[in-house]
């Protein structure tokens, strides 16, 4: 696939890998909607979630383990792969099982981590910093591209508005958009940060409003963070789509990007 081509494309999956049974059922039964309707589709899990509120929060399998189950997924499915980095040691690693490595959006400004990214040769989606004003992630891009990689996109997930709160600027898209492809994060951006008892809570009914906006101004990939059973889920379940939702989602965001086109 190619991402910035025209088509609108998603990245899905669990937040993080629960177990190498799950990560599985949730790319098969994802590609398949995916398949029926079209929609090219980038599989999306965490080996490690480095950034959770509490240190006794659930954090996955781990670099070595993690990387093997993402690469086990790719092989079987033939999905691309996307998963995050949070220190410039586990980038040649984790590119080992992954297509896409990802910059969480805490560590957008972290230039070695950038840098050790770009270096694998993988693609890599950088996601912009709740505290980072949309024209100042050119910055990140440059770091990126200092490499000679220039496969790198952007994802917005939502700006810090007070306390445990995001709000989603949509010009921000546009503005995102002049330096880079730019993918719209629906999951994320209804998160509340660290609301909810030493984890982030989160109002999953808006996700579909907020990504039909995004798909309307022209965005050319949707993020997701997709689970089967939210309310159990190891971890962002407050704020995940339930995959029995996914179908009627993505068929709005296509009848939207048809009538923009």
């Amino acid at each position: 696939m190619s991402i910035g081509s025209g088509g609108l494309f998603l990245i899905a999956g669990p937040c993080v890998i629960e177990s190498e049974a799950h990560a599985r059922r949730m790319a098969d039964a994802i590609q398949r909607i995916t398949s029926d309707l079209g929609v090219p589709y980038v599989f999306k899990a965490s080996y490690d979630k480095a950034n959770r509120t509490a240190v006794s929060s659930f954090r996955g399998p781990g670099l070595q383990e993690g990387t093997a189950i993402l690469r086990r997924i790719g092989e079987a499915t033939g999905l691309p792969v996307l998963t995050d980095v949070h220190e410039p040691s586990h980038c040649a690693v984790a590119a080992e099982g992954a297509d896409i490595l990802q910059i969480p959006a805490f560590l957008c400004r972290q230039t070695n981590l950038l840098v050790a990214a770009a270096e694998t040769g993988r693609a890599i989606n950088v996601k912009k910093g709740q505290f980072v004003a949309p024209a100042d992630m050119r910055y990140a891009v440059e770091k990126i591209t200092s490499t000679g990689n220039q496969r790198v996109f952007l994802t917005e997930r939502g700006t810090t508005f007070g306390y445990n709160n995001l709000v989603v600027d949509m010009r921000s898209l546009a503005i995102m958009r002049q330096m880079a492809p730019v993918v719209f994060d629906g999951t994320h951006s209804v998160q509340t940060p660290s609301a909810a008892n030493g984890v982030s809570g989160g109002q999953p009914e808006f996700i579909p409003l907020l990504a039909r906006a995004a798909v309307a101004a022209g965005v050319d990939g949707v993020f997701l963070e997709v689970h089967d059973d939210p309310a159990n889920a190891k971890s962002d379940g407050a704020n995940a789509l339930d995959l029995k939702n996914l179908r009627a989602v993505l068929e709005s965001l296509l009848a939207i990007q048809a009538a923009i086109s």
